[in-house]
C-alpha cells in the first residue's frame, strides 16, 4: 500500500527576483514498509524533497498525498498534527534542544503524542536510549555530549514514538563505522517488526548497501530509481 504519492511536485524558491528551481516535476510514490534512500550531488534538491515529504514546507506547484489523504495544501496546523503523529526525523545537525536532557529531548517527542501513559513513556524512552547506547547518559544536556552521542539522541528521539515514517537526513555522517552499523541494525529491526518505514538521504556506502530502494535525483529530477532486495550483512 501507498503511504506517500506525489505527483508533478515542483519547488521554486525567490532570491532577489531570480528564481531557483530546486524540484522540477517530480513524481515518487513510496509504499508502506520501504527501506530507501535518496542520493545525488550536493544541491540537487535531496533535502528540499525530504521537507516536502516530512511537512516542513509546501510545493509551488503538484500534488502530495499521506496515506492517501491530499495534504499540499493542507494548513500549517494539519500539517504539524501529521508531523507529530505519522513522522520522525533524523536531522545531520542534531536539532535538539540544549537545555534538555538526553531523556528529556527523547521525551519530548513522545510527550506530544495522544493516549501514552506516563510509565509507558519512561519505559519506551529508557528502552530506546539504551538501544542506541546511551545507557548511563540519560541525565546528559547536549553540550555534555560527543557528535556520536547528540545523533544517537536525535535517533532515538525520531523512533520513540514508533512513527509511520522516519526521515533521515545523512543519519550516519557523525559516526564512526561501528556506529552507524549499530545505528542501521535497529533501524531494519523496526522497518521488520514494526513495518515503519524509512526514506534516507546520503552518501553513506553503508546506507546504501542496505537499501532495498536506491532513488537518484539530479537537478531537481529523479534520474534513476532502482530495487532491490535489503542486504542485512549484520550477525
Amino acid at each position: 500500500m501507498a503511504l506517500l504519492k506525489l505527483k508533478a511536485i515542483k519547488k521554486i524558491y525567490s532570491q532577489e527576483k531570480i528564481e531557483v528551481a530546486a524540484l522540477r516535476g517530480i513524481d515518487l510514490e513510496i509504499n508502506e514498509g520501504e527501506f530507501s534512500t535518496v542520493f545525488g550531488p550536493s544541491g540537487s534538491g535531496k533535502t528540499t524533497l525530504l521537507n516536502l515529504i516530512g511537512c516542513l514546507d509546501k510545493p509551488t506547484s503538484g500534488k502530495i498525498y499521506f496515506e492517501g489523504n491530499y495534504i499540499a495544501n493542507f494548513s500549517k496546523k494539519d500539517l504539524a498534527k501529521i508531523r507529530r503523529k505519522n513522522i520522525g526525523f533524523v536531522f545531520q545537525s542534531y536539532n535538539l534542544i540544549p537545555v534538555l536532557t538526553a531523556y528529556e529531548n527523547v521525551e519530548f517527542a513522545i510527550n506530544i503524542v495522544d493516549d501514552i501513559s506516563k510509565d509507558e513513556i519512561k519505559d519506551r524512552v529508557l528502552r530506546m536510549l539504551s538501544l542506541v547506547g546511551l545507557k548511563g547518559l540519560e541525565d546528559r544536556k547536549p553540550n555534555e555530549l560527543s557528535g556520536g552521542q547528540k545523533q544517537r539522541v536525535a535517533i532515538a528521539r525520531a523512533l520513540v514514538k514508533k512513527p509511520k515514517l522516519v526521515l533521515a537526513d545523512e543519519p550516519s555522517a557523525n559516526l564512526d563505522s561501528k556506529t552507524s552499523e549499530d545505528i542501521l541494525e535497529i533501524m531494519m529491526k523496526m522497518n521488520k517488526e514494526l513495518n515503519t518505514t524509512f526514506l534516507f538521504s546520503t552518501h553513506d556506502p553503508l546506507v546504501m548497501k542496505h537499501a532495498e530502494r536506491k532513488i537518484e535525483i539530479k537537478d531537481g529530477m529523479i534520474t534513476k530509481d532502482e530495487r532491490g532486495e535489503k542486504v542485512n550483512v549484520f550477525s
